[in-house]
């Protein structure tokens, strides 16, 4: 957080970038809070509405020269831990359909060796089926 030393030293420039940011505050509200790092913050929450974090993250960001590589170097990492998780997902998806495709082969083979083995059963399974779907379709229509 931002001490009073730092916001006394800069208190033109984090006047004009707290305005620039937020233009809804005026000058009268950051005369309320002037010198006081905790005031300041509330003025700002109460007047634009911002959280307490994103206020102290914008006064870091304009008195602590490091504080914005600081926060690249955390959203890089982010980055990163996203696209690794987004690779691991697509690897698995991968190998899901790979087995999935698979199952499916060997349902399908089976299906042919039985159709082929005993092509009258599966004649009549077909036939009641069809009658079973036509049934419904039909009574199904007529409510």
């Amino acid at each position: 957080m931002v001490n009073r030393e730092q916001l006394h030293g800069q208190w033109n420039e984090v006047k004009g970038r707290l305005r620039e940011h937020w233009g809804q505050l005026t000058e009268n509200d950051l005369q309320r809070a002037r010198g006081s790092a905790e005031q300041l913050v509330g003025v700002v929450q109460q007047k634009t509405g911002a959280t307490r974090n994103e206020v102290e993250n914008f006064l870091n960001g304009i008195l602590d020269p490091s504080f914005g590589e600081k926060v690249s170097a955390a959203a890089q990492q982010y980055g990163e831990a996203a696209q690794q998780a987004y690779s691991d997902t697509a690897d698995y998806m991968k190998h899901a359909c790979a087995d999935a495709a698979a199952v499916t082969e060997d349902y399908a083979e089976r299906f042919v060796h039985t159709v082929k083995s005993r092509p009258k059963e599966s004649i009549a399974i077909a036939f009641g089926l069809g009658i079973a779907a036509g049934a419904l379709f039909f009574f199904g229509k007529r409510r």
